[in-house]
């Protein structure tokens, strides 16, 4: 599977085996260069692969449970008669937590500072939030990847206000110099600007990412509960099946 990964070297390659714990199918989420347990986009797209291929038996089909290595992740699709037009997750809830090299990732990213404290969250990938002042700032950024690569993170760089957000996020440690659409960094964000008083718990915020790279998205996030204690924690989005073939493997 690996290996597969890394001939088609995109963001992430999902692979769907039974389940193990009752649920539609186990993913199994590779990057170019390693495993995930659990990953936003993969998991949608691969929502809205699944939920194609059960209409066919079963039309109508409403929610997909899919199981990843941090468990089972429900997600709800919405139809325009046999046909998946959105779906909405229900995330791990991320762990938030210091971020110990600070300094370091400015200076990678070649920014004076951060709006909001320098965090990071864990959902499976290990994301850090970065604010900077204007959406311009975010859209200049062109970061040192390497020196990103050695603090073995990824990071979401943001800007905006109310419910309208930009985001930037790279990887390099994971192969993946610039994602075009980080589901997993999406719920972590309204999180983030909740904890911090951006946005109220509850407030669903759109998250525009990737035009940069030519590849433009739009996720949709929410955290519900309050600073203390995150309830849960939901993204949607869209997803395009834009191929069908046999993939061989020598």
């Amino acid at each position: 599977m690996q290996r597969a990964a890394r001939e088609l070297n995109l963001s992430e390659t999902v692979f769907f085996l039974p389940s193990e714990r009752g649920c539609d199918a186990r993913l199994r989420i590779f990057t170019p260069v390693g495993e995930l347990p659990f990953a936003g986009h993969p998991v949608l797209g691969s929502a809205f692969v699944l939920g194609d291929l059960l209409s066919v038996a079963k039309v109508g089909v409403a929610k997909v449970s899919l199981e990843t290595g941090l468990g089972p992740v429900p997600v709800e699709l919405e139809r325009d008669g046999d046909r998946v037009v959105f779906g909405r997750m229900e995330q791990p809830i991320p762990v938030a937590e210091p971020f110990e090299h600070v300094a370091e990732l400015l200076a990678a990213l070649g920014v004076p500072g951060s709006g909001l404290p320098v965090e990071a969250y864990r959902n499976g990938p290990r994301h850090v939030y970065v604010e900077l002042a204007s959406e311009d700032e975010v859209a200049r950024l062109s970061p040192d990847q390497r020196a990103l690569a050695e603090l073995g993170i990824g990071v979401s760089c943001f800007a905006g206000r109310g419910a309208d957000w930009k985001t930037r996020m790279f990887a390099p440690f994971h192969g993946v110099p610039e994602d075009p659409a980080t589901g997993s960094a999406a719920g972590p964000l309204a999180v983030h600007l909740a904890r911090h008083g951006r946005i109220a718990f509850g407030e669903e915020i759109e998250i525009r990412q990737g035009e940069e790279i030519g590849r433009p998205s739009v996720l949709y996030a929410r955290a519900e509960g309050t600073a203390g204690r995150i309830e849960r924690v939901l993204v949607g989005g869209r997803a395009v099946i834009v191929a069908r073939g046999d993939y061989l493997l020598g």
